[in-house]
Order: structure tokens, then sequence, then C-alpha cells
């Protein structure tokens, strides 16, 4: 689930948010990234982050929104060569089928460029790993079933990990939300998948933009145009009622290439 809004601040260099997101993560180790899905500029970014974490022997798991049912093909991949029938193979199951107007945008051919980056640096022995933790698509009977499946799933996933190891998290917006926001719709839920970790070194940053175009679910599912905005600095908030620790605006964003 994705939230389509913005809000306010100086200008960021046109290719800095990894370099934003690190400096205010410090060394928070669950970092969880709530994007727009469908886009083609976020899974450049979190590859980015990955190779950038990585470095130095640093070991990272990024969790994806797909069901944990993939994780077993998710695993085989990332020990493949990244080959043709390797990728057809990972494109095999249901979650991969979806089309039309019930496409959410999770499934594009950037993210499975953004796989095969991670296998590519697995390749070249970094310790870096992928897993989902959704719930089945169609199984959850209602927003917060849903968001309370994942938070499970995360933190088990988290707790397994090295103690050193840092974890990166993309997921929609919504689900990145470290407490509901006022005024929020009825159909929300009240304790979004992110309200549920803060017992854990959670760092919470929502990716909007300058400008551009972004997949949303409302009506029906496809682009939605952003407003656009002047340049801004990122915005770190402290408020124990806060909806994100900090929110940065990537220079713009475009509908990626979905898988069809």
């Amino acid at each position: 689930m994705t939230l389509l809004c913005s809000a306010a601040m100086a200008a960021p260099a046109p290719d800095d948010t990894a370099t934003q997101i690190m400096a205010h993560a410090g060394d928070h180790r669950l970092v969880v990234l709530g994007e727009y899905h469908g886009t083609a500029e976020t899974p450049l970014l979190v590859a980015d982050l990955t190779e950038r974490y990585s470095r130095e022997n640093a070991a990272v798991r990024l969790a994806l929104e797909l069901p944990m049912s993939e994780n077993a093909a998710l695993a085989r991949y990332l020990r493949s060569d990244g080959g043709a029938d390797a990728r057809d193979a990972l494109r095999t199951s249901p979650f991969w089928a979806v089309k039309d107007d019930q496409h959410d945008g999770r499934r594009s051919r950037d993210m499975l460029d953004l796989i095969d980056a991670v296998r590519a640096l697995r390749a070249q022995g970094r310790d870096v790993g992928i897993a989902g933790y959704d719930v089945e698509t169609g199984t959850s009977k209602d927003n917060q079933t849903r968001d309370t499946a994942m938070a499970t799933h995360l933190r088990q996933q988290f707790s397994a990990l090295p103690a050193d190891a840092r974890m990166l998290v993309l997921t929609g917006n919504a689900h990145a939300l470290r407490a509901r926001p006022q005024g929020a719709p009825a159909e929300m839920q009240q304790q979004p998948m992110s309200a549920q970790l803060r017992d854990l070194p959670l760092y919470s940053v929502r990716l909007d933009a300058l400008r551009g175009e972004a997949w949303a679910c409302l009506d029906r599912c496809g682009p939605r145009s952003l407003v656009e905005q002047p340049a801004r600095a990122p915005r770190v908030d402290t408020h124990p009622r806060r909806s994100y620790d900090l929110v940065v605006w990537m220079p713009q964003l475009s509908v990626g290439r979905l898988v069809d």
C-alpha cells in the first residue's frame, strides 16, 4: 500500500539520495524505505545502498515486499549465473503473473534488475542476501492483518541476523509509517508494519520526489502525476508520534518497466 502525498525545505545534489539516507540513518541496523511502487528509480537507489552498505565485509540483507513463498526461488537465483534461464525460472510463480488494472507495481523488470544486482554483489564475495516478507497475494482479509503478519516475518528475519548485520526493507510508504497519521482514511491499518517494530533499531525513511510519475492503486492501479515541488533538503523528524524519521526527495520518479 502506498500513499500519494508530499511535504517541505535547500536543494540536494541530483544523485545524493543514498548519501543522505546513510548519513541520517547512522548506525541503525533496520532501515525501512517507504516507496511508491513501480518506479524505475527506486530499485536503482536500493541497489546503490546495498552496494555501499556491503563494503568492507559488512553483512546486508534486503527484504522485499514479496510473498515469503518466493524465498526459495530468490535463494536459487542468487546462486545462479543470472542468465536468461535463471531469470525465467525466477518469474514462474503466480506472483509475477498479475496484470492490467490489478498490477500494483511491485512486479517490474527494474525489481528483477535489483535482485540481479544483489546476485552480482554476492558473486563478488559480498555478504548479501534477499528475502520476501509478505503474505501470499489475495490471502489477507484486511490491511491490518497483512501488516501484522509482515511485521512478524520481518522481526523473525531480523532476529536471525548476525549482531553486526544490517537489513534494508523496501516497502510501500504506508507500511513504513512509524505511527498512523491523524486524518488517515478509515481503511488504513491502525498499526502499520513499522509501528510494530519500533522496539528494534528501526529507522524509517519516506522516499518522495520533486516531480514525475508514480504508480498508485486508487480506484484502479495506474500512473499518477506527482505535484512538482521546489528542491529541498531532507526533512528529519524526532516527534514521538512522527510518521517517518526522515523524508528524502529524489530528483524525479518515472514509472518502471512493469512485467507483463
